[in-house]
């Protein structure tokens, strides 16, 4: 019998993100293929967060080299790394060890049932990453530009002692911000997108209920 395990990620705790969904559609998968399920890592961090720092995704890659599992379940791309490199690498390192990670949301394996890699595979998943790559630069870009053109049409940043700003002015302020939080980012996420403080952050999902 086959070797699995699963690998969930989400960005954070609260109640609107969690991993219970990703872990049952793999399990399901996993007892559809006749595979034998050795284990489930679960990990709540940010996918901006370096691999090295994402210490559960290590010991999860450890484990599946160290037990020679046959596959990793995961149930997208991005779940394994957040740049084109660190995806390549993790993938590089499983493949040597002869570990096939199935993607989910692609329906495919990394490698073939000879243990050679998948080339439609390799194909997707470096357009996939870098492709995710940009998606992070166009958002920096489209919040930079719009406190730029916020700045230029007499917005000011901050506000003086005393002062409120009203609704409307945040919410065209930090338009980018919301529309973030509404996708689902996490607040340290968009924190860091924004070039803002995670407390105003906090303050704008408080506020507009996001």
């Amino acid at each position: 019998m086959k070797t699995a395990v699963i690998y969930a990620r989400v960005s954070s705790s609260n109640d609107r993100q969690n991993t219970q969904r990703q872990i049952e559609d793999l399990t399901q998968f996993a007892s559809r293929n006749d595979y034998q399920l050795m284990g489930t890592y679960e990990e709540h961090i940010s996918g901006a967060t370096k691999n090295e720092n994402r210490l559960v995704l290590m010991e999860c890659i450890n484990y599946c080299i160290e037990n020679k599992v046959n596959y990793l379940l995961l149930s997208e791309l991005s779940r394994l790394g957040r740049s084109t490199l660190q995806v390549l690498k993790s993938l590089e390192q499983l493949h040597e060890s002869g570990v096939s990670v199935y993607i989910q949301n692609l329906g495919i394996h990394t490698l073939q049932p000879n243990g050679e890699v998948n080339p439609v595979a390799s194909i997707m998943v470096t357009v996939l990453a870098e492709m995710a790559n940009i998606e992070r630069s166009n958002i920096v870009y489209r919040l930079n530009s719009g406190r730029d053109s916020y700045i230029k049409n007499g917005g000011k940043l901050g506000r003086k002692p005393g002062s409120v700003k009203t609704s409307e002015q945040k919410r065209e302020e930090y338009k980018e911000v919301i529309s973030l939080l509404r996708k689902g980012y996490s607040v340290r996420n968009v924190a860091k997108l924004g070039g803002v403080s995670t407390s105003t952050v906090q303050r704008i999902k408080k506020e507009f209920n996001l």
